[in-house]
């Protein structure tokens, strides 16, 4: 995941992690927990309300939850 890009699209809507996390229906400490664990710990259903909150397009979407880490 890349929690930077995410970040980003929060901030660009106007939020910030407290007015997000309650927008997605998190505690501000569940979400933030969240992104330190780089994303991976977030369920389906909290993305799904992530991307349709941020109105994230497909592409975004993928952008943002489906990135891969090299391992180098």
């Amino acid at each position: 995941m890349n929690v930077l890009k995410l970040k980003g699209k929060i901030v660009e809507n106007g939020f910030n992690n407290l007015t997000f996390a309650e927008a997605i229906g998190l505690p501000v400490s569940t979400f933030y927990r969240r992104l330190e664990s780089d994303g991976i710990d977030f369920t389906i259903g909290e993305i799904q309300r992530i991307v349709k909150a941020l109105k994230l397009t497909k592409y975004e979407a993928i952008e943002i939850f489906l990135t891969f880490k090299s391992q180098k």
